[in-house]
């Protein structure tokens, strides 16, 4: 009997650390392998909500304890009562059940077991295994096997590190593949980055041009996805490699540029994403101005003012900057609004007015357009190219539903720039009826991920725009700058089967962000 239940109680630990392994693997791959975010999400998802909740309507949405914590107390008191069952058990619970929310499967993406995924699961479990082992030869056989299910994020987290050496070994390899690609074919490189508006500029960019043009596909915009844009799209007889580049931190662009090397720097925006990561805007700005180094041409949009900072520093090293925006009366080319229209000026030629684009930021536009006439392209050109220009999918794009709802799909890496934007387009809809934004609010913002969302419900209220929450990440700064308690739904399908049952013809609803389900 005894031996039937060592054989019972083994499998059941052994599935609970099976089942945290791919929860924890599935948000690392979800965070493009980096270490540190596992113990970022940990705290995610076994703290309760912070801030202010000084109303009894919301105080519902801060909880003292998760079931995480519970099962926390009942590992304690095991190893104080040295009693076995208890650990195991706690153990198994823990491992099946916590933390709640996070789904094995996932909702927005499930695990892909590719080899680096499989490479770290293995060493991660090789390392449990071992844990296991030594704690057999404990007094308390069991407390091994306990320890390891607990200990999944950690035990991922230094096999990354462990690993990334030779990862990136591995990534050298493709690195001077396509470093030998751009060499041959030889096309006049285009880096964009910014804070946002970089993929829109990307595309807007490709859009106006003609020829033998490509681009760096979808937000392909990091070392591996850059490599692999070059190898896999990179024909011979290519122009134009417009290269999209974007940052989690100092040196990372200027490696990228190492060797794939822009003669036209392109920067949309500085702005507060990734500040998690970055900790200040002053690093950002830093990591940003690393993509001008080895440019000689640098389209910078001057609407931004630390972009305007940039402006002499550039000159003075001898780099030619070309000015850029929407706002700006010193752009060399501008894309103002002009009641329905756009004036988009450039320097040295006539005004040229153009119906707006709804989904298209005219600053980004401008920087394209811009970038487009380096290029080399004729103006008037160009500028009869507009109407070949759309928004891209997933920011800020409107489409009227069967139901006659007008809807807004801002989807796609909401930040406080973008936001306010989609905000401007739905209350400048033509509809008589209901504005509904729904929304998880804005990550990565660092310290100011409270206040940002703070005043992205203050200013939907104002608005007079009704607020629809979408789980847990932001829900107690959204709720405390609404004058009502919004709705709230745990995931973005009951929302969206919400908003179908609730709206009508002559109401519109704005969809801004959606965060994957590794976040809570």
């Amino acid at each position: 009997m005894n031996v039937v239940i060592v054989v019972i109680g083994s499998l059941a630990v052994a599935g609970a650390y099976i089942a945290q392994l791919v929860r924890w693997l599935r948000v690392l791959q979800r965070e493009h392998y980096v270490a540190a975010s596992l113990p970022r999400f940990l705290g995610r998802w076994t703290s309760p909500q912070v801030g202010s909740a000084s109303t009894p309507a919301r105080r519902n949405l801060r909880r003292p304890l998760t079931l995480s914590h519970v099962m926390f107390i009942g590992l304690i008191l095991g190893l104080l009562v040295a009693n076995p069952v208890v650990l195991v058990v706690d153990a198994i619970l823990y491992g099946w059940l916590c933390p709640v929310g996070l789904t094995l499967r996932g909702r927005t993406s499930a695990l892909r077991w590719t080899r680096r995924a499989t490479t770290i699961a293995v060493s991660a479990s090789v390392m449990a295994a071992a844990i296991t082992l030594l704690g057999a030869l404990t007094p308390q056989p069991w407390l091994g096997a306990v320890v390891a299910v607990w200990a999944v994020p950690m035990l991922l987290d230094l096999a990354t590190r462990l690993l990334s050496p030779y990862e990136d070994r591995r990534a050298r390899a493709y690195v001077e593949r396509a470093s030998e690609r751009l060499a041959r074919v030889a096309p006049t490189v285009v880096g964009i980055t910014g804070s946002y508006g970089k993929t829109s500029t990307k595309n807007h960019l490709a859009q106006l041009m003609d020829g033998s043009v490509v681009a760096s596909p979808r937000s392909f915009n990091n070392r591996a996805g850059l490599s692999r844009a070059i190898n896999e799209n990179l024909g011979d007889g290519t122009s134009v490699f417009i290269a999209e580049m974007g940052t989690f931190g100092p040196g990372e662009i200027r490696a990228m540029c190492a060797w794939c090397p822009p003669t036209i720097a392109v920067v949309t925006a500085i702005g507060p994403v990734h500040l998690e990561r970055m900790k200040s805007l002053d690093v950002i700005d830093a990591a940003k101005f690393e993509i001008t180094e080895r440019a000689s041409v640098v389209v910078l949009n001057v609407d931004d003012e630390r972009l305007r900072r940039w402006v002499d520093r550039l000159e003075a090293s001898g780099k030619r900057v070309v000015r850029t925006g929407s706002t700006s009366t010193n752009a060399q080319v501008r894309v103002a609004r002009d009641g329905s229209q756009w004036r988009i000026e450039v320097a040295g030629h006539e005004p040229f007015h153009h119906p707006t684009i709804v989904g298209v930021q005219p600053s980004n536009l401008a920087c394209a357009i811009a970038t487009a006439i380096e290029l080399g392209a004729d103006p008037g050109v160009v500028l009869s190219r507009l109407d070949a220009v759309t928004s891209v999918a997933n920011r800020a794009n409107v489409v009227t539903a069967p139901s006659g709802v007008l809807v807004i799909d801002d989807t796609f890496n909401a930040n406080p720039a973008s936001a306010t934007a989609a905000l401007e387009v739905l209350v400048g809809l033509d509809v008589t009826g209901r504005r509904v934004l729904v929304t998880p609010g804005m990550i990565e913002l660092g310290h100011d991920q409270y206040g940002q969302n703070l005043a992205l419900a203050r200013r939907a209220n104002a608005l007079g725009v009704e607020l629809v929450v979408v789980g847990r990440t932001n829900a107690l700064a959204l709720s405390t700058g609404y004058d009502r308690p919004p709705r709230r739904f745990d995931r973005r399908e009951q929302a969206v089967a919400w908003v179908r049952e609730s709206l009508v013809a002559g109401d519109a609803v704005l969809y801004l962000n959606d965060l994957p389900d590794n976040y809570p």
